[in-house]
């Protein structure tokens, strides 16, 4: 009886246990990170058992890796990943590179505007390759990536340049750089280019206005908590000359669609049907030239990762990348593709 008694008290102790074990398994107060590599050094965060299967988080324009919201963090380790986030070349604690004297953003922009070549201090496969670097740093063979707006476009690179090593791609808000799509609104690309500041309280009233103009119009933003979330940006890192190389970087990006239609990976495309950068035909013409790809749109969703829409996401997120945690069958391959699927 005794005996009995006491794997019953182990049992439940085990059991009652499990959701502290998840909780502690799955911290996102883990210290950050530096890795060196050839041309930059990375700051990341590793989150989960490095037995698990690991994902890789890489964020958009100007993002760093504080910008992925952790309940979202939280819910992918869950789920039996190991999910690394880092802070882009330029961006947070990652190496801020020097830009030529020549490199100028006004004057590209008006190169882009007029169909000729842009020139920028660095690229879009550059910066997949930073990532690219970081897991083999960590020594990670292979890894599902997820990577939103410019985030989904060096995804987009990663799985070309390694096929044999990105099991999936989750690519949200984000395009294949086709030409045709629909334009953000002057009054946004203005906002964006506004990347200059005085002092601290300037830079943060600019940010809080950029945030607004990026969420929802279904959703009345509370503005001290957009300068709340600007202020933790800025007094982490502020550098916006590299958010400027990094704009240099997108616009010198040709279109991916040959790239898109040669690539063989399980996809899921994720697009918010209220987006003001990148509207909805981006994620829709995205899916479209990716084999085999899902498309989720989500209604109202606009170009920020707002509290409202967070379960949404997770919801249209969640069930792929469970479903493909323990397949890899399916790494992603290149295939040749005839000239007049090109388009």
């Amino acid at each position: 009886m005794r005996v009995f008694l006491s794997r019953i008290v182990f049992l439940a102790a085990f059991l009652f246990g499990l959701p502290s074990l998840a909780a502690s398994r799955c911290d996102v107060n883990v210290p950050t990170e530096r890795v060196d590599l050839a041309q930059v050094s990375l700051a990341y965060q590793s989150i989960g058992r490095a037995s698990d299967p690991a994902l890789l988080l890489v964020m958009g324009l100007g993002g760093q890796l504080i910008h992925w919201p952790d309940e979202v963090v939280i819910a992918l380790c869950q789920q039996g990943f190991r999910v690394i986030r880092y802070d882009n070349r330029d961006v947070g604690l990652s190496t801020w590179r020097q830009a030529p004297l020549e490199a100028n953003l006004t004057f590209e922009v008006l190169r882009y505007k007029l169909g000729l070549p842009v020139s920028a201090p660095y690229s879009l496969t550059d910066m997949a390759d930073d990532g690219l670097g970081l897991m083999d740093a960590l020594h990670i063979e292979q890894f599902h990536v997820l990577g939103a707006s410019m985030g989904g476009m060096i995804a987009q690179h990663m799985a070309a340049m390694a096929p044999q090593r990105v099991e999936s791609l989750t690519l949200i808000m984000t395009t294949s750089g086709a030409e045709g799509l629909p334009a953000p609104s002057a009054a946004l690309v203005q906002l964006l280019s506004r990347r200059g500041a005085p002092n601290r309280e300037v830079a943060l009233e600019q940010q809080a206005d950029l945030l607004a103009a990026l969420g929802s119009p279904t959703i009345v933003d509370d503005r001290q908590a957009l300068l709340h979330q600007a202020a933790l940006s800025y007094d982490r890192a502020f550098n916006p000359e590299g958010v400027k190389r990094q704009i240099m970087a997108i616009l010198a990006e040709p279109s991916r669609v040959a790239l898109l239609n040669q690539l063989r990976v399980p996809a899921l495309v994720v697009h918010g049907t209220a987006d003001p950068l990148l509207p909805v035909m981006h994620g829709v013409h995205l899916a479209a030239h990716l084999r085999g790809s899902q498309l989720k749109l989500i209604p109202g969703l606009a170009h920020r990762f707002q509290e409202t829409f967070k379960a949404p996401l997770l919801a249209a997120v969640l069930p792929y990348l469970r479903e493909h945690r323990e397949d890899t069958s399916h790494w992603a391959q290149i295939e040749p593709v005839a000239e007049h699927n090109l388009l």
